[in-house]
């Protein structure tokens, strides 16, 4: 039997707290980014075919906007 399982990100070497590793702030960070793409690449692509400006900021938004601001709310 196969089973699912919740991507860990482990983040350490920072100072954001004491143990200066940070695990909880970087997972939820990705599966928010995980969440952003499913939708927004998609319709970023086909903008793209009409305005690629446009089209690259909307592909960009969750690594760019999406995921450093969900990882950075969260200190542990």
């Amino acid at each position: 039997m196969v089973g699912v399982g919740v991507p860990i990100c482990v983040e350490c070497g920072t100072h954001k707290n004491q143990c200066r590793c940070r695990v909880v702030g970087p997972t939820l960070g990705f599966l928010a980014f995980a969440a952003a793409a499913v939708v927004e690449w998609p319709v970023g692509a086909f903008v793209y075919l009409f305005r690629h400006s446009r089209g690259r900021r909307i592909m960009s938004h969750p690594a760019a906007v999406v995921y450093p601001s969900v990882s950075s709310a969260l200190p542990i």
